[in-house]
């Protein structure tokens, strides 16, 4: 889809939340630039202090609102959405703004019309993005449901119209012109150049040169692909929802979890989805027990395979009816692969470097089997059980449940994230107050992010507390991107750049009188609200990795502020996005990192790092195997979008395609009678791209050892190591080759073309986390 680029994060489709600020322009800017040591220390301790205590907060954000009784300025202050029903508004607003950029761009006959058509395209994707972003972030976050299907009604109306203007061969003619007429794309800059070569390679994918009876069709199978991918989504659970037992059956496991799934006597119905199954498998003693939840836990219904088969084959006949061999071979053609030869390149490279790990971690697990005299053969259902084992001795010994969480309070993670962003690239954190109706919870926290010269550059919404139907999973949305802002696009009648942005925040250029929108994300995590309001949220350090990772997306969307939004920030290839966010794990571990935050809530006592070396040391246990099931399912992944659905004798069958990767690859057999495939939610979200996980952390591995030294002589918090990742990374966001950013910021030319051969290299490099 050409214009609304597709990039997928961590765990779920490109989510891109548009939230706003206040107006920073011209003097107020200069008077963040310009903040005093004092105000900075209390900017810092107030931080901490509004996510470490709820009445802190309210109380924050009701005083530094100035006016409690004016109007609602509209959610996430864009004055279309006071109310549900201005959903549809903006979407009809945006629709008829749409149209008068297209009708410019087919009207285009000077130069100087065919030099605008860059930026007129990117307009036109930045408009239909801000209304799609905003609503598939309601529809799927907002606790209203007048909001949720007002958002899903504004959605369905411009994706339809969007895909339309996939199809519509006047502005594939208009742009393949521009770019041929020298005298106009000689006259572009790189940003304009790349995003004139996107949008190009884009138009092709959508099927633009063909008849209009194939287009058509085109059209058809596009949206078939998104109703399958949803209801494939919706209905992915297992067969069973329960599995009932013997509480004999169960020895080993917490007796507080079993309780609480006890029907008070010996029998105990425990669910197949989620922490309790997880657990049992890593602690239940008998073999038969936890290979039987292992076996429910990857069963799912004919039904869910059914739809999973139509998906795949729907995605194979769009992808021949577009002149493509496959699907992988045209998701592939604008990444870093490139191809799906490349891809197993890197995956044979990588399953190459991980194999010697795989063999030491079964055969220890198989002696210990052997040791507790119960089998020479090992099985899928024993890895979490054993490598439990392995760790056990490990666990710090202490009397209080929360030891190591003591040193992480949520507020005290956030002020911690925030002086590492200062000292890497100038930039901090700053709590604002929110209007009313501006956000969709009162759990929800405002920041400003503000640079050191350049002032305010962002705004972060964090809503970061479970609540009932909220969706658990971890997310960063950065709903509308960096943009140059033109004078052309100034509402008649007013002189504010704000106006051009549905009354959402902009900021002037520190170098000139331009107008840029600014990057405005939110932070989606489930953390459990504080017990009482006298202890804070308490962090494990497995949520301190997740909260790090996710900021990891956060600050390439800060930092990749470009003048166009196709490219800016997180758009980028998908097998490049998750390198920020990966990186970022590496500083949550870091000794220089945790020392500029980590203290006991209470004692303010720094943080022991004995205790972090203990949990690296268990998060390395069976790495080896969870790395070969990434590898497993990324091998699949490209199976399943390979020719294979519509050339499989007898009809796809996707089990056998899954068993099939899996009797050849895996160095463990998985029991017959599952069908894990279709509950494999990756294969809609990333379609061909899951290797990218591996691919950006083997990538992630190498930039943390060679420019931040390893961490070796505070080498997590070295100004200069991070001005060299800025600029060679994080500020082109998608607007340079993401093979460029490789080769300079780890100094390798050789890699700077890519290719299979450098794909095959990165593969070596292993994810030796």
């Amino acid at each position: 889809m050409p214009l609304l680029r597709s990039t997928l994060l961590a765990y779920t489709p490109r989510r891109l939340l548009a939230v706003a600020a206040n107006p920073t322009v011209g003097p107020k800017q200069r008077r963040f630039s310009s903040t005093t040591s004092h105000e900075k220390d209390l900017e810092d301790t107030t931080l901490r202090q509004i996510f470490d205590s709820q009445n802190v907060w309210l109380d924050f954000s009701h005083r530094n609102v100035s006016d409690l009784a004016k109007p609602s300025p509209g959610l996430f202050q864009n004055r279309y959405l006071t109310e549900a029903s201005g959903f549809l508004k903006y979407a009809q607003v945006t629709k008829k703004k749409c149209q008068k950029i297209v009708e410019g761009v087919l009207s285009a006959a000077s130069t100087e019309a065919y030099v605008a058509i860059p930026r007129q395209l990117d307009l036109l994707s930045d408009s239909l993005c801000r209304v799609l972003d905003i609503a598939d972030f309601v529809r799927s976050t907002h606790p209203n449901t007048r909001y949720q299907e007002a958002a899903l009604q504004a959605y369905a109306f411009l994706f339809d119209y969007m895909n339309v203007l996939n199809t519509t061969p006047g502005l594939n003619a208009q742009l393949r012109k521009a770019i041929s007429t020298h005298e106009a794309s000689g006259s572009w800059n790189e940003e304009e150049k790349m995003v004139a070569q996107i949008l190009l390679r884009d138009f092709s994918k959508s099927a633009i040169e063909l008849p209009a009876e194939k287009r058509r069709r085109f059209v058809e199978l596009s949206n078939q692909i998104k109703t399958l991918g949803n209801k494939f989504l919706d209905s992915m659970t297992p067969i069973r929802s329960y599995l009932d037992f013997d509480i004999r059956q169960l020895k080993g496991m917490d007796p507080l979890t079993l309780a609480r799934w006890s029907d008070g006597r010996k029998a105990i119905r425990l669910p197949t989805v989620g922490d309790v199954p997880y657990a049992a498998l890593g602690t239940v003693e008998d073999e038969a027990t936890r290979r039987e939840i292992y076996i429910a836990g990857r069963q799912c219904t004919k039904n869910q395979i059914k739809l999973l088969e139509r998906l795949m084959i729907t995605r194979a006949e769009i992808a021949n009816l577009s002149g493509y061999e496959s699907y992988a071979h045209m998701h592939l053609s604008d990444k870093l692969a490139k191809s799906p030869e490349a891809v197993y390149s890197f995956l044979t490279s990588l399953s190459a470097d991980n194999a010697p790990r795989v063999v030491q971690e079964w055969a220890r697990m198989r002696e210990m089997k052997v040791a507790d005299g119960i089998s020479t053969k090992i099985g899928q259902w024993d890895l979490v059980y054993y490598r439990h084992r392995l760790n056990v001795d490990l666990k710090p010994k202490s009397r209080k449940p929360d030891f190591m969480s003591a040193y992480f309070s949520l507020g005290t993670v956030m002020q911690g994230l925030s002086r590492l962003f200062n000292r890497l690239y100038g930039i901090r954190f700053v709590p604002r107050g929110t209007s009313p109706g501006e956000t969709w919870s009162p759990d929800v926290r405002r920041l400003d992010v503000l640079h050191e010269t350049d002032g305010h550059v962002a705004v972060l919404y964090c809503d970061l507390f479970a609540r009932a139907g909220k969706n658990p999973n971890p997310t960063h949305f950065t709903l509308r991107c960096s943009r140059l802002i033109s004078s052309s696009e100034t509402v008649k009648g007013s002189k504010s750049p704000q106006d051009a942005n549905d009354g959402m925040a902009v900021s002037s250029s520190t170098n000139s009188s331009q107008s840029y929108q600014l990057p405005v994300l939110a932070l989606i995590c489930d953390f459990p609200h504080p017990p009482n309001s006298l202890v804070p949220a308490l962090l494990d350090f497995q949520e301190v990795k997740t909260l790090f990772h996710e900021m990891g997306h956060a600050i390439h969307s800060i930092l990749g502020r470009t003048s166009l939004q196709v490219v800016s920030g997180t758009r980028c290839p998908t097998d490049f996005a998750e390198l920020p966010s990966v990186l970022m794990e590496y500083f949550a571990f870091d000794p220089s990192v945790l020392a500029l935050f980590a203290r006991h809530w209470e004692t303010g006592a720094p943080l022991p790092y004995e205790m972090v070396e203990n949990s690296l040391l268990m998060q390395g246990r069976g790495q080896g195997v969870q790395t070969e099931t990434q590898i497993l399912y990324s091998l699949l992944d490209q199976a399943y979008h390979s020719s294979l659905p519509l050339n499989m004798n007898g009809g796809f069958d996707s089990t056998k395609a899954f068993f099939d990767v899996y009797d050849k690859y895996s160095s463990v057999r998985e029991p017959p009678g599952t069908n894990a495939q279709g509950l494999f939610g990756h294969l809609v979200e990333y379609g061909g791209t899951y290797y990218s996980y591996l691919f950006d952390r083997a990538i992630a591995g190498k930039v943390w050892k060679e420019v931040f030294r390893g961490g070796k002589d505070d080498g997590g918090v070295d100004r200069e190591a991070g001005e060299r990742y800025k600029e060679e990374v994080l500020r082109w966001g998608g607007g340079r080759n993401g093979w460029a950013c490789v080769s300079g910021v780890l100094g390798e030319e050789r890699l700077r073309d890519g290719g299979k051969e450098a794909m095959e290299e990165v593969g070596k490099w292993g994810v030796h986390d």
